[in-house]
This record gives C-alpha cells, structure tokens and sequence, in this order.
C-alpha cells in the first residue's frame, strides 16, 4: 500500500511517544515512502535526542543539526498555539498529523486553560492557517482519547471541543479531508499504568491501583499508528475512528506483572477526573456508528458533511472497556506476548545498554 508515497507528513507533537513510533512506522515505508516527515514541537532537547536516535550518533553533538531541512526526517522548532509557527509548517505538508496535546488528567484539572490552549487552540490554529492561507494539504487527523466520550475532565472537555473544531472544519475548507481517532489508554506509553507498575515493582511495592473494579482498553502504540493509518485511507470527511480492543481489570494487569513477587497492592482511591471504565463510543453515538474492519468509525452529527448517512448504526449501546474483559490468565497472556513483562522490558534495557 503506498498511501504515503511521496507525501509530505507533519506530526505536531512528533517527540511523544505516539510520535516516535509514529515517525518509526512512516519511515519504514510501509505505506510507501514519504517525501518528507516533518516533527513539529516546542521541547529542543527531545527533538535533539530523537535526531540522534536516528542519525545513530553515540554522543551529543551539535553539528548533526546542520542539512536539517535537507533530511527526509526534519524537525522543527514550533507551539500549536503559535499561530505563526503552525502557518509556516504547514505550508509544507500533504497530510498532518495533530498529535500535540496537554493529556495527563489530573494536570489538566489544576490548569484546565493551559489545556485549552494547547487542545482547543492548537486544532483551531491548524483549521485557521488551512482556511486564511488556502494551503493545499489533504487530510489532517486529530488525535483524541476516550475521555472526550461523555468527558468528566477538563482533559476529555477540551479534546471533546477539539473533535468537534476539526469535524467542522470539512465545511470551512471542504478541500481538506479532516477525521479524527480517538482510543484509550496506550500501554507503556509516556505516563501510562504499566511503566509505573513496572516501577513500583522494582522497588519492592506497593503497587498502587485506584479502585479494584477499574478496567482500561489494552492498546499498544502500533495499534494507535494502525488507527491512524486507517482513518487515512478508508475515513471519510468528519470520521471518528476508533479500534475494537481487548479491555482488561487494572488489578489484572498488576497481578500480571507482579507474578510470582511477594509484593502488595494498595487502592488509594480515583484521582482527580479520572474514569472508572473507559468509553469509546457514547450512547447517542452508537446509532451513528459503522464498522471498517478493525475499527468502529463515529459519522459526524452535521447533515452537511454527512449528507447521506441514515441511522441506525452497527451498536445499540455504547462501547466501553467494561463490556467484555479478559481473564486475568487472556490478561497475562497478552502482555506476554506484548512483550510487556518486567523481565521482558529489562532484557531490551540490557540489550540498548551493551
């Protein structure tokens, strides 16, 4: 499939984890060879370490930034709340990748403006500078989360809002194609359960578990760059894609972890905005839902961008991580195979380290 072949790809947050494997799986050529891969974020010292992660530099030195803008992978120096910087990068992509977000809940709680600006204003930002300047990029996928699914926390209200600012969009600039996608909870990514687990198992516990009947979705990174790969070759105008995936206790996936160990777990209560089940589809979105493949795709609730969709949809209720949950025998089998057990992370620790 050569869906990028010769694109010019902008991925906004391109250091976070979803942007390094992202970046990864773009490059492989996979999906055909792209023109270009562009990371646009503010924080230099990831973009240097990422630069030397693909040049295999073994020290950090500054002359690997010169012929930046010659090289295949460029990096860029930008906010998604700069207008001015978003307007320039995308003067030079084919197809953008919103991956910038404020995504720790509980920070979001505490500065639910700073998540506005970056959630809201960052995607208002790259649906202005398409409009004002007519700039020719095709497709831009918004990158969201379950929690904008009957959101409770500042974090799910603004990606909500952000959903809703790219969905519009196809109105303002009908030759832009934007969708967005929108999953959970991504294993052993950057703030997430498990490496947190895992670190708490080195120390010799407790492992720490808000409530004993919390479930979450088990997805790993590719899955999330799976999704997003989908939604740009089969979404249509204002589609929400969202992947169909196991879902598992959280107290599951510690026991998982914690194996033969004699260490503890403590409940210490949900935190801040937090969700006790993870919900991808709401209720009033189930009648608007159809399936693509591995995917549930959300039609958008305008008639004029969806003009010919008729309800019902492929659910009757909503789709949540409390539906069908694994065994704790499925739940330690697919960690296993994900290569997510301790042992497993500190055999490729040592492998990176010799």
């Amino acid at each position: 499939m050569q869906l990028f072949e010769g694109k010019r790809i902008l991925i906004t947050g391109g250091t976070g984890s979803l942007g390094k494997v992202l970046t990864r799986r773009l490059l492989s050529g996979e999906m055909g060879d792209p023109a270009k891969v562009i990371i646009f974020s503010r924080d230099e010292a990831k973009q240097h370490f990422m630069r030397l992660e693909y040049q295999n530099k073994a020290a950090a030195t500054d002359e690997i930034i010169y012929r930046n803008f010659q090289r295949k992978l460029e990096f860029r120096i930008g906010d998604v709340r700069d207008f001015h910087s978003v307007a320039a990068a995308l003067r030079d992509a084919d197809v953008v990748v919103n991956a910038a977000a404020m995504k720790q809940v509980p920070t979001c709680e505490y500065y639910p403006y700073q998540a506005v600006m970056t959630n809201v204003l960052g995607a208002e930002n790259i649906v202005r500078a398409i409009r004002e300047f007519s700039l020719p990029v095709e497709t831009v996928v918004g990158v969201s989360t379950d929690k904008a699914c009957k959101p409770i926390n500042a974090m799910g209200m603004t990606k909500a809002i952000q959903e809703r600012v790219f969905i519009q969009a196809n109105m303002l600039s009908p030759e832009t194609r934007f969708v967005c996608v929108r999953y959970g909870n991504v294993l052993a990514s950057r703030g997430s359960v498990i490496p947190l687990f895992h670190e708490q198992i080195r120390r010799g516990g407790p492992v720490t578990i808000t409530t004993p009947d919390m479930t979450r979705f088990l997805l790993s990174l590719d899955d999330a760059v799976d999704t997003i790969f989908a939604a740009v070759k089969t979404g249509y105008p204002g589609e929400t894609y969202v992947p169909r995936a196991p879902s598992a206790l959280v107290t599951d996936i510690a026991l998982a972890l914690i194996g033969q160990r004699n260490i503890d777990i403590q409940f210490v209560g949900i935190r801040p905005g937090e969700k006790t089940h993870e919900i991808m589809v709401c209720d009033e979105e189930a009648y608007r839902t159809s399936e693509r493949g591995k995917w549930y795709a959300i039609h958008p609730m305008l008639p004029e961008i969806c003009p010919n969709w008729r309800g019902s949809g492929v659910l009757t209720k909503e789709y949540s991580s409390s539906d069908t949950v694994m065994s704790l025998a499925e739940t330690t089998a697919l960690l296993r195979e994900r290569s997510l057990m301790l042992e497993d992370v500190a055999h490729e620790t040592a492998e990176v380290l010799r």
